[in-house]
């Protein structure tokens, strides 16, 4: 197992953003990491081992250049293999997983486990936690999952979560009951590498676009950010206003596009769970399957007071699983790009008995009725923190603009903000504030957070303009990164650390 000396990583997710001038550009810094100047290599990662008794998952991934089908689009990317997404990861909560990275890439690579409270050493980002992988060295994440749920995984450098470099990891409850006959695992994501245009490339135009100066002074409440151009042919709507930068020729469930999609089959009747996961780096989805409504059971993990919906928002990162009796016939499962124009939609094909397949622009009644925004679920009592007076109050501004494209937190771009800080053993709310006319996904590295009403969570959308208190403990010593989870805005900075400290 080697561990690595990086080369320069800083921007919003902590990684390259493909050449070492753009980075500049975004960040003016191209050789330092989170540490606000700091040129010395976080250096070799200590290594671990299950106890006695524990459960052990290993696996190998190898991350590379390949070619792949979407169902008719062929395109060139990077995976992990010669899927999309990559195969599940599924282990039991308290299991121990020793999961072996391999990069074949052209670029350094990373890992992170999204969602998992997992030791800091095996969180996955350049310049936090580890040093990146090298072309052709080999990393090996070591960390138990603590916690049942539905996660994923991908990198955490530059924007190569926009390509095929993510995968469905399902942590089981051996305590759960179960109550349904089946399980499937449903990721949802925007593609555009191999289309004329890689992540890269639109990180570019975006901006070179945006041109100008890239001073955050100006950032905040009086920025003007209302009729810029989003460049994904969306327009502003409630309740998320603007919500995507990028025009995306073809969304996707489970790798296809809806001209040939992924196909579910069960018997009618039967009831099935859905793990649904958000993978997509530009856009919320709208998730309906005509003809039924769902009970959403869990959100990012958590376990949720039940509640049933004919359609719902799903924020990028975000996770939902929701458990659905079937009907007899063909069905389509829907997810819609929340305020884009172009591209389609993604869908997937549920059929339990005869009937023709329906069309790749369906759209099920369900999408013109109400839809559910998760973060007004209410927490199983199983789920929530205990009651506890913050210890500590902290602010965080989500700041930015399109016209010069820069993105931060606090007033500044990552690398040039100030790390939020904790001790160990507090209870730390952090007072957010959403100052721009877009929505962000909020994530959290290493820790959950419970809204005002106990909802826990690890990624929240977060409305133009929107104010909302999070509490977490402080359990998970470390220093964990804080961003929005639209990868463009996290690549042009709004990021930032969330430090422990003694005192």
């Amino acid at each position: 197992m080697h561990r690595l000396s990086r080369r320069a990583i800083l921007l919003g997710g902590a990684g390259l953003v493909g050449s070492a001038g753009l980075a500049a550009t975004l960040t003016g810094c191209s050789t330092t990491d989170a540490t606000h100047g700091s040129t010395h290599p976080i250096g070799p990662v200590p290594s671990a081992s299950p106890s006695a008794g524990q459960g052990l998952v290993q696996k190998s991934l190898v991350a590379r250049e390949t070619t792949l089908d979407l169902g008719g689009p062929t395109v060139a990317t990077w995976a992990y293999g010669d899927t999309v997404p990559g195969a599940l990861i599924r282990a039991k909560a308290g299991d121990f997983l020793r999961i072996s990275l391999e990069n074949k890439l052209p670029a350094d690579t990373s890992i992170h486990w999204h969602g998992l409270r997992l030791r800091n050493a095996a969180d996955g980002v350049p310049g936090l936690t580890q040093d990146a992988v090298k072309q052709g060295d080999r990393f090996v994440y070591e960390f138990t999952a603590p916690d049942p749920g539905t996660y994923f995984f991908h990198p955490h450098v530059g924007v190569q979560l926009d390509r095929a470099l993510y995968a469905p990891l399902v942590i089981e409850d051996p305590n759960e009951p179960g109550g349904h006959d089946d399980e499937w695992v449903v990721v949802l994501d925007d593609w555009v590498d191999g289309t004329g245009r890689t992540p890269d490339d639109v990180l570019k135009k975006l901006v070179d676009d945006g041109g100008g100066s890239h001073d955050m002074g100006g950032m905040g409440g009086g920025h003007d950010m209302g009729g810029h151009d989003m460049g994904g042919g969306g327009t502003a709507m409630a309740p998320w206003g603007d919500a995507g930068d990028v025009t995306y020729p073809h969304f996707l469930v489970n790798g296809r596009v809806p001209a040939a999609p992924e196909r579910f089959t069960a018997k009618p009747g039967q009831k099935v769970r859905l793990r649904i996961i958000n993978a997509a780096s530009d856009t919320i989805f709208t998730v309906a399957l005509g003809g039924h409504r769902m009970t959403l059971t869990h959100t990012d993990g958590h376990p949720v007071v039940p509640r049933e919906v004919g359609a719902f928002h799903i924020g990028m990162g975000e996770r939902y699983d929701a458990v659905v009796t079937l009907a007899d016939g063909v069905f389509p499962l829907v997810a819609a790009p929340f305020g884009k124009t172009s591209g389609g939609q993604a869908m997937a094909v549920v059929r339990t008995g005869a009937g023709s397949p329906p069309a790749a622009d369906v759209r099920p009644a369900e999408l013109s009725g109400e839809v559910f925004i998760g973060s007004q679920l209410l927490p199983a009592e199983s789920a929530k923190l205990p009651d506890r007076v913050p210890d500590a109050t902290l602010q965080l501004s989500l700041d930015g603009s399109m016209k010069p494209y820069v993105w931060g937190m606090n007033g500044a771009p990552f690398g040039k903000n100030d790390p939020l800080t904790v001790q160990q053993g507090q209870r730390l709310r952090i007072d957010v504030t959403n100052q721009t006319m877009m929505t962000h996904p909020l994530h959290l590295h290493g820790h959950t957070f419970a809204l005002p009403s106990g909802l826990r969570k690890d990624t929240v959308l977060l409305a133009p303009m929107q104010r909302l208190a999070i509490d977490l403990d402080a359990d998970n010593v470390g220093r964990w990164a804080v961003h929005c989870h639209n990868i463009y805005h996290a690549e042009a900075g709004m990021m930032t650390e969330l430090r422990y400290t003694e005192s």
